[in-house]
């Protein structure tokens, strides 16, 4: 990787779980155990079958909630509100990751599948806060979950990416495939790498990424 690589780049679009705070910090053990319950309670199915439909519909669909909605007309605020209804308490701030962003030029903003709300608390949790131009749940994709690509451009559209001259940053591989078919930088923020044709590049430390993007 070099900076010329990004030198085109105005529009920084990063994902939020597991790619602003590392995997370790575990959030989503409690996100899904909130999933199940909810699931369990929607469909009246104990744990093991709804644990089970939880799985399923996030593969087939995307997201959990999507699933919920598509095959049994769930209400997504309530969900949203429950499944995020979690500890932060041991997420830490990470200056070295604000720094980074920080130095970005252009615009910067989050993407996620899960709800604004939640996202914001975890900025602020990290240290975070300020630093983007907009934050985007899955309620401003009008419900529909990355990977599908209604998702990213109603988005897009509403932030003003223009995706020839952005960059996607990820943890889930399958939501990077839209973003580089529209011509987007993209980069895979996991402990592992799972390379493919539409991931570019890999980092597993994205604070030292995106100093060495910066650096002169």
């Amino acid at each position: 990787m070099s900076t010329h690589d990004f030198s085109h780049v105005t529009d920084w679009v990063f994902d939020l779980d597991n790619t602003l705070y590392p995997p370790s910090a575990r959030l989503f053990d409690q996100i899904e155990v909130k999933m199940t319950d909810f699931v369990m309670q929607a469909l009246g199915v104990d744990r093991a079958h709804a644990d089970h439909l939880r799985g399923h519909y996030w593969q087939l669909y995307g997201t959990t909630l999507a699933g919920l909605m598509h095959e049994h007309d769930v209400d997504p605020g309530p969900y949203l509100t429950e499944v995020h209804e979690i500890s932060l308490d041991h997420l830490l701030p990470d200056p070295a990751l604000r720094a980074g962003i920080a130095a970005l030029p252009g615009r910067r903003i989050v993407f996620t599948n899960g709800s604004a709300p939640y996202a914001e608390r975890v900025l602020a949790a990290r240290g975070l806060s300020g630093l983007f131009d907009g934050v985007y749940g899955v309620e401003h994709a009008e419900f529909h979950p990355k990977p599908v690509p209604q998702a990213f451009d109603t988005v897009f559209a509403k932030a003003g990416i223009t995706p020839a001259t952005g960059a996607m940053f990820e943890d889930d591989p399958r939501n990077l495939r839209h973003p580089h078919a529209l011509g987007m930088r993209t980069v895979h923020v996991a402990p592992t790498a799972e390379p493919d044709d539409y991931i570019e590049f890999y980092t597993d430390d994205l604070a030292t990424f995106l100093t060495h993007l910066t650096q002169k």
